[in-house]
């Protein structure tokens, strides 16, 4: 089994794009309530409606739930 440390280490500068990460933590509404609580880091690097979202890696794996 991995240990944490080592998930940290290697997923730590990896990205999802929104939808990704919603899809992982179960849905688009979870996943503004965890950013906003600062649970996931994420942003968007330009100010345009439709910019890209870069969210953390390792912060979206640890708050992902098991779908049904």
């Amino acid at each position: 089994m991995l240990n944490e440390n080592v998930l940290k280490i290697v997923l730590n500068d990896k990205t999802f794009g929104r939808d990704e990460a919603a899809d992982i933590v179960g849905g688009l509404s979870n996943l503004k309530k965890l950013i906003e609580k600062g649970k996931i880091r994420a942003e968007k690097r330009t100010q345009k409606q439709n910019g890209k979202w870069f969210c953390n890696a390792y912060d979206v794996l640890k708050y992902a739930s098991l779908k049904y």
